[in-house]
C-alpha cells in the first residue's frame, strides 16, 4: 500500500526559508536541528527533502551495490 500524505501547503520566505507544517514534522519525526538534504527535479518542479539519516542508508544501499557488481563483474 502507499503511505503517501499531502500535508498540506509551505510558503517560502524573503530568506528562502521554508516552514515544514506542524503535522508533517510530528508525523515524520523531524525535530529542531535535524539536517535535511533538498532535492529536486528542475525540469518537473520537484522539490523534496530528505533526512540526513535517510541519506545515509541510500548511499550506503548504492554504494554496497556498486561493489557487489563489480565483484560479480569480476568472477
Amino acid at each position: 500500500m502507499h503511505d503517501k500524505k499531502l500535508f498540506g501547503t509551505a510558503t517560502v520566505g524573503s530568506k528562502g526559508q521554508v516552514v515544514i507544517p506542524a503535522d508533517a514534522r510530528e508525523t515524520l519525526d523531524i525535530k529542531p536541528g535535524d539536517r535535511l538534504y533538498v532535492m529536486g527535479s528542475p525540469s518537473k518542479k520537484i522539490v523534496a527533502f530528505i533526512p540526513e539519516d535517510q541519506m545515509r542508508e541510500l548511499l550506503d544501499h548504492l554504494t554496497d551495490s556498486v561493489e557487489q557488481y563489480k565483484d560479480m563483474l569480476n568472477k
